[in-house]
């Protein structure tokens, strides 16, 4: 990590950071990290410059600290300035990035810092990386393709190497792991976004990322308490009600949250969700709750870290609690820091109103606004600095994470069943190799192609009809071996992946006959493709990403064994644990 420092502000560089900004640096040379106290170990001790710091702010910028706006670099020049009038005017405390480059954001952090009075908290959502918002960044394996990993390890390597690529270019906190227990199949928002329906492995897996980050001197934010697996309800449009018992969310949803709370999670991200067992106020979304924000995860788990809402601007929070109430309410219940408020200068505004008239507590606000100054003391920010400008991208592009995006889809590949059957491939013999779902010719074709040196492909996009599939059986009468791949070619793999009929009987037809088959995609899309379960060999690989499907390759090259499990039930032939 190249990064120029300089103090900015004398005001800000206490003698008390020198030793701490060591070790944060030292980090970034070692691949485990030397030990360093966690945030959480550091709310209990008294920090100079938190109290330094604070005792400079007035009321109305002690609680503008509470709120972090939407920051972009793929939008125009008039809404970055836009965002830095709003930092200068109204002194919020952080950002929360979304789309852009990482050159880019080098360049507008530095431009935003500048001219921020107390040095700016920045956060982003990179559940698997940088490449979750940016382009031109790594993308690591979806949630779901991790939690068929069995090797925890390199999940923990994982947060090591985004905790990296965050820092260089000025992040310090991630929004992420998402801990959601995802037992629901039809869950339309987090899905693909979980490691899974069991709560020992979504906190197993959980717990590696983050000790990954934490260790790489990260901030994170375990996500979406009290849990968003169990709905059918997407809260960015509506609010999601859960009807379950106190009884079971606390067995079941929040079990990974308290795992991982115990192992020292710095921050917990709130959901807007309606649950009637645990406050029974009508409409009442969860980050609005003060019994489930205070009273629950407070006080019962006992989290002294940092609670961040889910964004504010949400349908979910704002479809009954409109013109700013909801930011207040949010405040109330026990949030630390709100994202993307519908209108921070209002809320602000309205947040003083409230403490003048008795609805809440300076002292409230106060606890809070020292909590976010500690994290920004955390995360080095006691110093001033400037980014290293050049060569971001380069840098956020290391070999070895590169390396380690293979590594983790080599270890995600789940072989359902067939490995008996997979040995017998002979790399000698006449081979038709079809991928489904795309027109084009794959990575999965091409890396099979090198090896079985006498093969044909076919493809077949997902709207083939019954005459483009005719004119693919007459020909495979040619062949000895038959290698079919399942291609879902939308960004987000989620359920519902769309194959004509044509296609659906194509494949149960060749599910009776001597092929193998390879599922790019969600593996609940295997309960819509009768047969599947009778087939010679089926691997399911998860996502569509080149990584993907040269780790599948290797597998039905006999270069790589399938080490991967399900990580959920899709029915009654594809279940939990399955892998061999």
């Amino acid at each position: 990590m190249n990064i120029k420092r300089f103090s900015l502000f004398t005001f800000f560089a206490l003698a008390t950071s020198a030793s701490v900004y060591a070790q944060t640096s030292a980090q970034h040379t070692s691949t485990f990290p030397a030990p360093r106290k966690s945030y959480i170990e550091t709310l209990s001790e008294p920090n100079r410059w938190v109290d330094s710091v604070f005792n400079k702010l007035s009321k109305r910028q002690r609680a503008a600290q509470m709120f972090f706006v939407r920051a972009l670099t793929n939008s125009t020049k008039a809404y970055e300035d836009s965002i830095a009038n709003v930092i200068k005017k109204e002194k919020i405390g952080g950002l929360v990035f979304f789309q852009g480059g990482p050159g880019r954001q080098a360049i507008l952090t530095n431009k935003y810092q500048a001219v921020s009075k107390v040095p700016l908290l920045i956060t982003a959502d990179g559940e698997w990386g940088l490449g979750m918002r940016l382009d031109s960044t790594i993308s690591y394996p979806y949630q779901m393709a991790l939690g068929a990993v069995q090797d925890n390890n390199l999940i923990y390597k994982m947060g090591l190497e985004v905790a990296k690529d965050f820092k260089r270019i000025g992040m310090h906190m991630n929004l992420a792991p998402d801990v959601d227990v995802n037992n629901n199949p039809n869950n339309p928002v987090i899905n693909y976004r979980s490691f899974g329906e069991n709560k020992y492995n979504v906190a197993t897996k959980a717990g590696a990322y983050m000790k990954g980050m934490q260790d790489g001197g990260l901030l994170v934010s375990i996500k979406h308490f009290p849990g968003h697996g169990d709905t059918d309800v997407d809260s960015h449009y509506d609010l999601p009600l859960l009807t379950f018992t106190k009884e079971r969310l606390d067995s079941l949803e929040i079990y990974p949250f308290r795992e991982l709370i115990t192992q020292g999670a710095s921050g917990v991200m709130i959901a807007h969700m309606n649950i009637p067992s645990l406050d029974n106020s009508p409409n009442m979304p969860s980050t609005l709750s003060k019994p489930i924000v205070t009273g629950l995860l407070k006080e019962e788990l006992a989290f002294k870290g940092l609670i961040i809402s889910d964004a504010m601007e949400m349908k979910g929070v704002v479809k009954y609690f409109k013109d700013g109430e909801a930011d207040v309410m949010g405040i109330i219940a026990g949030n630390d820091i709100l994202e993307l408020s519908e209108n921070s200068a209002r809320a602000v505004k309205l947040l003083r109103k409230a403490v003048r008239s008795g609805r809440i507590s300076m002292d409230r606000i106060d606890s809070s606004v020292k909590k976010i100054l500690l994290a920004k003391y955390w995360a080095g920010l006691n110093v001033r600095d400037t980014l290293d400008e050049s060569n971001v991208a380069a840098e956020v592009n290391r070999p070895e994470s590169k390396a380690l995006v293979q590594q983790l889809a080599d270890a995600s590949m789940t072989l359902v069943h067939g490995r008996g059957f997979i040995k017998t491939l002979n790399k000698d013999k006449r081979t038709v190799i079809i991928s489904i779902g795309t027109p084009k010719v794959t990575t999965f074709q091409k890396e099979l192609g090198s090896h079985y040196k006498n093969s044909v492909f076919y493809t077949l996009d997902k709207n083939a009809n019954a005459n483009a599939i005719a004119k693919v059986i007459r020909e495979l009468g040619l062949f000895d071996q038959v290698i079919i791949g399942i291609h879902d070619s939308r960004t987000r793999p989620g359920n519902g992946m769309a194959l004509s009929a044509d296609l659906k009987m194509f494949i149960k037809d060749m599910s009776q006959k001597n092929a193998v088959f390879a599922l790019f995609g969600n593996p609940y899309n295997l309960s819509q493709w009768a047969g599947l379960e009778q087939s010679k060999a089926l691997l399911v690989a998860y996502q569509k990403e080149d990584f993907m499907q040269k780790s599948a390759a290797s597998v039905l090259k006999n270069q790589l064994i399938a080490t991967g499990r399900l990580p959920v039930t899709v029915n009654k032939f594809f279940k939990y644990g399955n892998g061999l």
